[in-house]
This record gives C-alpha cells, sequence and structure tokens, in this order.
C-alpha cells in the first residue's frame, strides 16, 4: 500500500493555470488578485482538499493570527457576555484564541502570564480582566518590555493605551436621572465593590445626578454588594435601615437589581408604587422578571467585537504600513430601558 502523496501549493498553481505566487496572494487574502482568480483557485484547492500550513502561513504574513485573551470572573454575566463577542469577531477575521482566566492579580502572577503569550507569538493581547484598584498601574509599565500591542477593556483613560469601554458614568447619570424625572425625591444606591473602576464610576454617575438636581447625597444612601443576587439583597435591607425614605435606588447590576425586587415583594413593598427600582447591565432574566425590571443596558458583546476588530485594524497598519497607530479611547454609549420597575 502506497502512501498518500500530499498536494502542494504547486499543484493548485498548475491545475489553477496560476502562478505559485498567485495562489500564495489568494491564501493571504491579498486584493492584488481579481476576483475571477480567487474563485477559481479556491475552488481547486477545495478539489484538491489543500489546506497551507498554519505555520507556512503566519510567516509568510509576519503573523500568528492568535490573539492572547485574559479575562476574569466569568462566573459573572458581563464578563461572559464580552467574551462571547471577543470569540465571535476572532472567528469572523480568522484568528484563533489563547485565553487565560486570573482569580487573581499581581505582578508575580501577571508577568509570566504575559511572558507566556509572547513565547506563543501572539500577534495581540486583549486585557478583558476588570480593572481592580491598582493592576492596570503596574501592569502599563510592563508593555515596553512587551512589544506586542495590548488592548483594554473596560477602563478609565490612559495616553499610552487603547481602550474600548462601556460609559458606565453616562448610563448611571441617565439611570439617576430617569427616577429624579418620575418624581422621585430620596433616590439610593447599591453599588458594586468600588475596588472595581465599573462600579466607582456608576456610583459617580448617580451621585452626579442628584447634585446637579439639587438633591441630597450622603453615605447613608449608599450600600455595596460584590455583583451577586445575595449580595443585593442583603444592601437592601441593610440601605432600608440607613434611608427608610428611600422611594428610588439605582442598583449597579441587574443581578442584584433582581433581588432588591425580591426582597421588596418578601417585605411588603409594591414596586413601583413604593419603590421604583433601575439596574444596569440589561441581562435576559430582567425582562421578564415581575415586574419587568428598568435597567441599562450595556452591548457587552458588541464592545468585545469592537475590541478585536480595532486591535486586528492596529496589527494589520503595523505590518503593511509600518506606522505607528495613536492609542484610542472609544466608548459605547448603554441604553436606558424603561420597564414596569420604575
Amino acid at each position: 500500500m502506497t502512501d498518500k502523496i500530499k498536494t502542494t501549493i504547486y499543484d493548485v498553481a498548475k491545475m489553477a493555470g496560476v502562478s505559485k505566487q498567485t495562489v500564495s496572494r489568494v491564501i493571504n487574502n491579498r486584493q492584488d488578485v481579481s476576483n475571477e482568480t480567487r474563485k477559481r483557485v479556491k475552488n481547486i484547492m477545495d478539489e484538491l482538499n489543500y489546506h497551507p500550513s498554519a505555520i507556512a502561513q503566519s510567516l509568510s504574513r509576519q503573523k500568528s493570527y492568535l490573539f492572547g485573551v485574559v479575562t476574569a470572573g466569568l462566573r459573572f454575566i458581563g464578563p461572559s457576555r464580552t467574551l462571547s463577542g471577543i470569540t465571535s469577531m476572532a472567528e469572523e477575521l480568522g484568528y484563533g484564541l489563547l485565553l487565560k482566566e486570573l482569580a487573581s492579580f499581581n505582578s508575580n502572577n501577571v508577568k509570566p502570564l504575559l511572558q507566556w503569550f509572547k513565547s506563543h507569538q501572539v500577534d495581540g493581547i486583549i486585557w478583558a480582566a476588570p480593572e481592580i484598584e491598582d493592576n492596570r498601574y503596574w501592569l502599563k509599565d510592563m508593555m515596553p518590555d512587551l512589544d506586542i500591542p495590548v488592548l483594554f477593556i473596560t477602563m478609565e483613560e490612559q495616553n499610552q493605551v487603547t481602550v474600548v469601554t462601556t460609559d458606565n458614568f453616562s448610563g448611571a447619570k441617565a439611570a439617576t436621572e430617569h427616577l429624579i424625572q418620575i418624581g422621585r425625591k430620596h433616590i439610593g444606591h447599591i453599588a458594586g465593590p468600588l475596588d472595581w473602576w465599573e462600579a466607582r464610576q456608576r456610583k459617580l454617575g448617580w451621585e452626579t445626578a442628584l447634585k446637579e438636581a439639587g438633591m441630597q447625597v450622603s453615605e447613608q444612601m449608599c450600600t455595596l454588594g460584590n455583583w451577586s443576587p445575595k449580595s443585593g439583597r442583603s444592601a437592601f435591607l441593610e440601605l432600608l435601615e440607613k434611608f427608610p425614605e428611600m422611594d428610588g435606588v439605582f442598583v449597579g447590576n441587574d443581578q442584584m437589581a433582581l433581588s432588591v425586587l425580591q426582597a421588596s415583594l418578601e417585605i411588603g413593598k409594591e414596586i413601583p408604587r413604593d419603590l421604583s427600582v433601575v439596574g444596569f447591565d440589561g441581562i435576559a432574566d430582567s425582562e421578564f422578571y415581575c415586574p419587568p425590571l428598568t435597567t441599562v443596558y450595556q452591548n457587552q458583546d458588541e464592545l468585545g467585537r469592537v475590541a478585536v476588530a480595532e486591535l486586528a485594524s492596529q496589527i494589520e497598519h503595523k505590518i503593511n504600513e509600518n506606522i505607528f497607530v495613536e492609542p484610542k479611547y472609544i466608548t459605547i454609549q448603554p441604553e436606558l430601558i424603561i420597564r414596569q420597575s420604575s
């Protein structure tokens, strides 16, 4: 029995009646090939079951077509939705992903991780893990040694790096302004953990809306959760003790907000007659609760997709035009969705 002879790029070129260089241009998706020729070459490749070597492609393109992705908190809905967007756009653009989920952040575990990505020759890194405490500041200092583009998802604007983020401040401000507009006079806030940048931005949006309306703001009007439903319930009951006159509440995420609706039912508060509730995220469950939750919808799938597209674009500019791309701060505006909880 003889071994099956492997099809080569020369076989494709001969059968298609073109040069090897033309086949290479088709494989590398170059634009200097006519549509007719491109179609003919691809049909021959399919007919001969020819699959170009990924290693050879990466050498010819100066690209590995791999992105490193750092994430955290995938048990929460937000990070998992962002990762879904990253995955789908990467697939559309022909990129594979090397994924690492971190449980904690310090220079001792992050530095080896970045070097691991570098050893696998990733074209770029998407840092989708949240900005917690000061992790972005010392991380930023490591970047010059990497010589790999790094894009951050959800953080404050920095001069040296590209960021794609939801406008958490504007979304929270809009949520609070909605409560003011419907006549609520005593508006509390259940914040997420304040070592998270998103939580601080949402709290600031709540405070700003109240101050601009000439309304009181004090620490007794705010309690903290950790994004989970259980913590939301505890924070709500604590807030009612400190701020019993509360007639409206902006909650830092939907999971905590849904537990506020449940706890209100248990203690005899009618929503929205006695208390108007607004969440943040726009998770699917929020629409089907009773009553349906008013929420600030952030399109985290789009957040991930935009991040991949922007990083891929920067890499193409670097390879094809050998130019440095100025860092960008790209914000995606959330949308207030008004339902029966307010």
